[in-house]
């Protein structure tokens, strides 16, 4: 049980010795129930001590030390000490200085916006108000509080920023699994389809050897030409577009595609719809008023009406889950209750009442959201600034726990026609929680890869590929930030607190528990026809995946590409699990065949997770032993593949290992010879690539023959050239692998 300390108008319950939720009531009445915020508040034994210094009472755990002089709370008469070498001291309220959370949306940005605050900060503290939120009533009914009180939660976790996200959890609830099906590509785009067209944009899909595995249908599924409103709202089928929706969603399962309808239901039940009747029925108003049924977020009977009569006759259609585009502000007819909450829980839950795994696509409500997933960011302006802070914003919204972004990939609106750009954001799309093609309704702005350049589209196409092959990595990371508690996508500072290049290097982050990903948001120099990467790599190696080359880390290094790749980097030992290359495989089902990625140069494991036909989740365990080049396999549930084609980065060779059917620990060596990096080679193709003048490349290629890896060498570099970017692209080359 929390330990907990109180007066008359005040309590304190020590939750951990790091977390203390506190509470001042005027009329001495405290919340217990649950709410928005916290589900659970029972974290076990904690061990407090008290004493009286002065009109102080003194509280302090092994943790913090709190000072408190029994009034209402203000900055003389509450603080408190996060002890340690990082903690930092706070008084009530001081305003907040953290790593940053998230925001509602990023409908319009063009580049960086400010976000909310997270739980975790450089000075070892953040505070998390609860003050404003709703309870949850025994029968599950959201209700406003009885009384006011101060309630917030101070968070003193110094830099141990993993622990203060997962005790958000334990306090919040953890994030939802998703389904597998939901981690794939995903089409969307506004725009008035009709059956037949969005059908043949499938096939034309699979025709090129591109895997979707979500189709989303914008707003004018529905009828949008009404006498009433605006015509954004709509539950009944445009039948012009569509004349079969059931066959139209028929298809669509027939291809392996789940589908999504937008929703946009703020201007309620208008008289032309098709439920029109049975809803005022349910709601006990006359139909012949011909009056439309304003949406009530607030109202059960209301909210009830709206899942059983308008969405469950579209469900039992076909479709699998809502899109819910909710942009019409925060209030409702119940006082605290902001419809978008209440939208994005209802759907959710009864998603799962209906005995399907929870999943929505709607924008962020607040602290609590992580439980609803997935987020959808909004409606983003197609530049170079919006690039370069998606990633950014990906990342500090984990420190909010909110770590199932859904960003418009390739940005929605305006901006300028840039296939560079549009590849640069796709090559995010693959890292980022969920990767959605998204645009809006203007003919020169969709996503199909074959509408690009056709050297632009190919990479466009490898990429969607690529994230095809990632579903069962990320469908087992997933199983990890529900289990555990650790976001997919986290900033360096999280694993590397102390370094102060962690906190530099804004864009960079660990993908999951294996993968380290620098985005390219840089346009490419025209001269070396390769684009920049300012990195951070941390000490040890890192082993590129696409190449085999080796870095050495402990050093800030500029990483260059050319336009096909972005720096994917992995540790010794890494041990990947993919979908096989050939594409045969759809991100919801089972496969026979995986690929597996080992990086060797040490000893490493990896725990893969996949969901079988029956709901359980499956272990194969995967130990790579790298003096003896082997792979050593153990199976728990049904759930395994039967053949692995076992692979080194930067090497196309791969042996086949067939799994015994009835062992589940087998063991299989893997004589594959490492890449060996040609560094010389390499410098070779970047000269020849460089659109510059002859002389002082000659002049560098023959220096390089003689002098070798030295700093005479960087000497003569630096005295044929004057462009850094030219340098510093040559010194990644040769001296990646050195100190």
């Amino acid at each position: 049980m929390a330990k907990i300390i109180s007066g008359d108008r005040w309590r304190f319950s020590f939750l951990t010795e790091r977390l203390v939720r506190l509470e001042r009531s005027e009329s001495g009445v405290f919340e217990d129930g649950l709410t928005s915020l916290a589900r659970c508040r029972d974290f076990g034994d904690v061990q407090v001590t008290c004493r009286r210094e002065g009109r102080y009472l003194e509280m302090e755990t092994e943790a913090l030390q709190i000072r408190y002089d029994g009034e209402p709370f203000s900055g003389e008469g509450l603080y408190i000490r996060v002890k340690g070498p990082h903690g930092d001291m706070w008084h009530y309220g001081d305003r907040l200085d953290t790593l940053g959370g998230t925001a509602r949306t990023l409908d319009g940005v063009d580049g960086e916006i400010q976000v909310g605050d997270g739980v975790i900060s450089r000075r070892g503290f953040s505070v998390l108000s609860d003050s404003d939120a709703l309870l949850l009533s025994e029968d599950g009914v959201w209700v406003p509080r009885k009384h006011a009180e101060e309630d917030f939660y101070f968070f003193g976790y110094g830099h141990d920023y993993k622990g203060a996200i997962r005790d958000f959890y334990r306090l919040s609830g953890p994030v939802p699994l998703l389904p597998k099906y939901a981690l794939g590509n995903w089409w969307s785009r506004y725009h008035r389809y009709t059956q037949q067209e969005y059908l043949e944009l499938m096939q034309r899909f699979r025709d090129e050897g591109i895997p979707l595995s979500v189709a989303v249908i914008d707003m004018d599924w529905h009828v949008t030409d009404t006498p009433y409103g605006t015509g954004w709202t709509g539950f009944s089928w445009n039948r012009d577009l569509f004349p079969d929706p059931e066959g139209f969603l028929r298809a669509l399962h027939d291809m392996g595609l789940m589908t999504t309808l937008n929703l946009h239901p703020a201007d309620g039940v208008r008289p032309d719809e098709e439920a029109y009747g049975e809803m005022c029925r349910a709601l006990g108003r006359n139909p012949e008023d011909t009056v439309t049924i304003p949406f009530d977020a607030g109202d059960p009977a209301f909210m009830q009406a709206y899942f059983d009569v308008l969405l469950r006759p579209l469900e039992r259609m076909g479709v699998d889950f809502w899109w819910i585009d909710w942009q019409q502000g925060t209030r409702s007819s119940m006082p605290g209750l902001d419809p978008l909450w209440a939208l994005n829980e209802a759907h959710f839950r009864d998603m799962e009442k209906r005995g399907a795994r929870g999943l929505i696509l709607s924008r962020y409500a607040g602290p609590g959201s992580h439980r609803y997933p997935v987020g959808f960011s909004g409606d983003t302006v197609m530049t170079w600034a919006s690039l370069r802070f998606q990633s950014e914003f990906t990342i500090r919204a984990g420190n909010i726990g909110y770590p199932w972004w859904s960003h418009d990939i390739g940005g929605h609106m305006g901006g300028q026609r840039d296939d560079e750009l549009s590849v640069r954001w796709l090559q995010l799309g693959v890292f980022s929680p969920i990767l959605r093609l998204h645009s809006t309704d203007a003919e020169f702005m969709s996503k199909e890869p074959w509408s690009f350049s056709q050297a632009a589209g190919d990479i466009m196409k490898g990429c969607l590929r690529l994230r095809n092959r990632l579903v069962p990595y990320l469908f087992s990371e997933s199983v990890r930030v529900h289990q555990m508690g650790e976001n997919l996508v986290r900033g360096m500072y999280l694993e590397y607190p102390e370094a102060e290049e962690a906190y530099e290097v804004s864009n960079e982050f660990f993908f999951g528990s294996s993968l380290l990903v620098c985005p390219v948001t840089e346009k490419m120099n025209p001269s070396l026809q390769m684009a920049p990467v300012d990195a951070w790599l941390p000490a040890g190696d890192w082993v590129d995946l696409e190449t085999g080359q080796t870095y050495t880390g402990g050093r800030k290094l500029r990483l260059f590409r050319t336009l096909s790749s972005i720096p994917v980097l992995a540790r010794p030992g890494t041990v990947l699990p993919l979908l096989r290359e050939d594409g045969s495989a759809l991100p919801g089902g089972q496969t026979d065949e995986m690929d597996i990625l080992v990086v060797p140069g040490k000893d490493g494991a990896y725990d893969m997770y996949d969901e079988g036909e029956d709901g359980q989740i499956s272990t194969v365990h995967f130990a790579w032993e790298d003096a003896a080049r082997t792979l050593r396999v153990s199976r728990k549930g049904s759930a395994a593949p039967s053949v692995l084609h076992v692979g080194f980065p930067g090497n196309r060779e791969a042996i086949v290992c067939t799994l015994s059917s009835g062992t589940d620990d087998e063991a299989f060596e893997i004589r594959l010879p490492r890449a060996s990096w040609d560094w010389k080679a390499e410098v070779h193709a970047r000269l020849q690539r460089f659109q510059m003048d002859n002389a002082p490349k000659e002049r560098i290629w023959k220096k390089l023959q003689t002098l070798g890896r030295s700093p005479a060498l960087l000497g003569e570099i630096r005295c044929a050239v004057q462009d850094a970017d030219v340098f510093d692209c040559l010194f990644e080359a040769i001296f990646s692998g050195e100190d």
